[in-house]
Order: C-alpha cells, then structure tokens, then sequence
C-alpha cells in the first residue's frame, strides 16, 4: 500500500515500513496518483516484489516530479513525460539531487 503525503509510505504487512523523500507538493495534482500507479503496476508486472515496486515507483515518481520542474506546478503529463529520462538516469547511475525541493 502507498500512503500519498507530503512523505509517501510504502507499508506492506511483516515488512518495515519505507518513507520516500523525493517529490514536491505538486504531486497532488489530479492524476500524479494515476502515473505513480501505472508505474508501480508496470514494475510489478516486470516481476518486481509489491514492496519494492512500489518503493522504486514512489522513488522514480517524485524524482521525475522534481525534474520536470523544480519548485514550481506540475501537471501528471509532464511527470509521466519526464519518466523515462529519470528512469535511465537511475539506471545508469547518474540521477541529480531528486529530494523534495524543501529539503
């Protein structure tokens, strides 16, 4: 389960708790929870573990947030555009300071 909030929670039964600190309030748009789902659907059909595709979803999600446009709105489009280029900047290793814009 992903707890949306100014800290996303991903809590799955036996597991610890995780805290996710990338993304910005912007993320309360109309349809960012639509791509965070999308996104953790997909990890999951990838055969991630539901606790660690929705930790890796929340973390990917609020990192493209931040990306795609630090300190100011977002609509859920541009986070969902911004997805891809944040996802291999991850994979290769090469992902800028993502924490929420307050931090």
């Amino acid at each position: 389960m992903l707890l949306k909030g100014a800290r996303t929670l991903v809590v799955t039964p036996g597991r610890p708790t995780r805290v996710n600190l990338t993304g910005s309030p912007w993320l309360g748009t109309a349809g960012a929870g639509d791509v965070l789902a999308g996104l953790a659907g997909s990890l999951m059909a990838s055969g991630a573990d539901p606790h660690d595709a929705g930790s890796l979803a929340a973390f990917l999600h609020g990192a493209a947030s931040v990306r795609a446009n630090r300190g100011g709105p977002v609509t859920a489009s541009t986070v969902a555009h911004a997805l891809p280029g944040t996802i291999a900047a991850f994979h290769d290793g090469q992902l800028d300071d993502v924490r929420d814009w307050r931090d």
